[in-house]
């Protein structure tokens, strides 16, 4: 065991003592990203204390910044610093593991048995509580997001770009950040200060920083239970742990607070792997995108780019790019792609989906496997389907997170002058505002599909909307939506709690119809 871990923390353990956590931490990823932090949170700051607090959100924010899943990246990041590119390596892929042998084994059952009574009745009560979890993500990121008139009006922005214009997600993004960065030069304060700065979008409607207890900002900690305990041996000696509550605000790690000064001045030498340098983070741009795209390429010498598999890897590849905000925001994107424009699902099975990632272990992003599967299964060319959809899953879910890799190996050794930009903070903040829009037409077109039987298109000039059929609306599925949204949002009832209620109803609902 290394004495001396240079992060200000406690001696760095073992890899086989990391080891068992990454395991630990894969077992336990339920619930989103906020759950998710929560848990390697408890299990590497409070209670073995690999990390100090202010180490964990430093780590947490550069995160937030990249494109891809948070909390994914947050392990990996994590890994990394304890133990290099091995380190790094393990608690990623782990991390991973559970949730795509649960969505491959429930995405093949559903493939094949999609008409069947059980797994109709099952899906008719789930959908309108995956709504409702939509409409919580809508309310709470726009509680947080949107506290100034222009983000209130980005947003506006966002929404009616890709409703009714149907403006590609990629361009929403960089369209908000340039917004964000044209305010903070323009001198707008509340673009500049860090203190009003919300993470992305997560599944729960929050900075994945963000207090999980209540909205008090001025906790000490976001993520620990016992925010306003005696600090520990390991704070008091190092300073870590911020003496203002302002440091920290809707789960952004302030620079400039005195804690953090005094933690970079007492900073021992950082470690080999944890230098920036140059030659060291070219070769590792080239090894893993040669890891992330090489195999695509392949596949489109020995296939054609016609082949859905091809067609998988290249567009799951671009949309790993562009994920900024969450899984519910990068989704609206890719239903819209895989309904519309591809045709490999039918709009309601997204809705089926993103169910089925809710209620399994893992990142929520992991949904892009199931539309990978059923794309794959439907289109198998000369393979069997159930091969074809393997395949599928596993080109998908290669494209999605390949890049994670890339962009914590690459990137981590210059997270202390990436945290520094006020223009960055301004244009996450932008993405942010924006982010809400994202949301909230995805949850607009989830309710179309999943309360009414059919749809019709209104088009003005560059608009082109879809609205529902009034007379087809499914009464039964508005009640569950509802239900389900009062609990959530008014109750404050857990996710899986919810989920496991309207099932419940839609079962029952759906044997009384029939």
């Amino acid at each position: 065991m290394d004495s001396s871990s240079n992060l200000g923390d406690a001696p760095v353990p073992s890899f086989r003592e990391a080891l068992r956590v990454w395991i630990k931490v894969a077992a336990l990823s339920f619930g989103g990203p906020a759950g998710q932090i929560a848990v390697m949170h408890r299990l590497v700051v409070e209670e073995r204390k690999w990390l100090s607090e202010a180490r964990f959100l430093h780590a947490l924010n550069y995160c937030m910044l990249l494109p891809g899943p948070e909390a994914q990246q947050l392990a990996t990041y994590i890994g990394w610093l304890l133990h290099g590119w091995r380190g790094g390596l393990t608690a990623g892929l782990l991390f991973i593991l559970p949730g795509f042998v649960s969505i491959l084994v429930l995405s093949a059952l559903y493939a094949g048995y999609q008409g069947a009574p059980l797994v109709s009745a099952l899906f008719f009560g789930l959908k309108p509580a995956v709504l409702a979890v939509v409409l919580q993500a809508v309310w709470r990121l726009g509680a947080r997001a949107l506290n100034e008139r222009w983000r209130v009006m980005l947003a506006g922005l966002a929404f009616v770009a890709i409703f009714a214009l149907h403006v590609p997600f990629p361009w929403i993004v960089f369209g908000a950040a340039l917004a964000g960065v044209g305010v903070q030069r323009w001198g707008v304060r509340s673009a500049v200060d860090t203190s009003n700065v919300v993470g992305p979008a997560t599944p729960l409607g929050r900075s994945e920083g963000a207090d999980m207890r209540a909205d008090n900002t001025e906790n000490i900690s976001p993520l620990a239970p016992h925010a306003h305990a005696e600090p520990t041996r390991e704070d008091a000696s190092q300073s870590d742990r911020p003496q203002t509550g302002k440091a920290y605000r809707l789960g952004t790690y302030v620079a400039d607070s005195p804690a953090v000064s005094q933690h970079t001045a007492h900073a021992k030498p950082a470690s080999a792997h944890k230098r920036p340098r140059m030659m060291q983070t070219l070769a590792t741009v080239l090894l893993w995108g040669a890891i992330w795209w090489l195999p695509i390429g392949v596949l489109a010498l020995a296939l054609g780019p016609e082949d859905v598999l091809v067609q998988l890897g290249v567009f799951f590849g671009r949309v790993a790019v562009v994920t900024f905000g969450g899984a519910y925001a990068v989704l609206a994107y890719v239903a819209q792609q895989a309904v519309d424009v591809f045709g490999w699902l039918q709009p309601g099975e997204m809705l089926d989906g993103l169910g089925l990632a809710e209620t399994t272990p893992g990142p929520l992003i992991q949904v892009v496997q199931f539309v990978g599967h059923l794309a794959a299964y439907r289109t198998p060319g000369a393979l069997a389907p159930a091969w074809s959809g393997l395949w599928g899953a596993v080109i998908v879910t290669w494209a999605t997170f390949a890049p994670c890799f890339l962009w914590i190996f690459a990137g981590a050794p210059y997270i202390e002058a990436l945290r520094h930009k006020p223009a960055l903070n301004a244009a996450l903040s932008a993405i942010t505002a924006a982010v809400v829009g994202v949301i909230l037409n995805l949850a607009v077109w989830f309710a179309v599909h999943t309360l009414f039987g059919a749809t019709e298109t209104m088009q003005a000039g560059a608009l082109h909307i879809d609205v529902p059929v009034w007379s087809t609306l499914d009464v039964t599925s508005l009640v569950l939506a509802a239900l389900a949204a009062w609990l959530l949002i008014g109750r404050k009832w857990g996710l899986l709690t919810v989920i496991a209620v309207s099932v419940a109803l839609g079962m029952a609902s759906f044997a009384v119809l029939q």
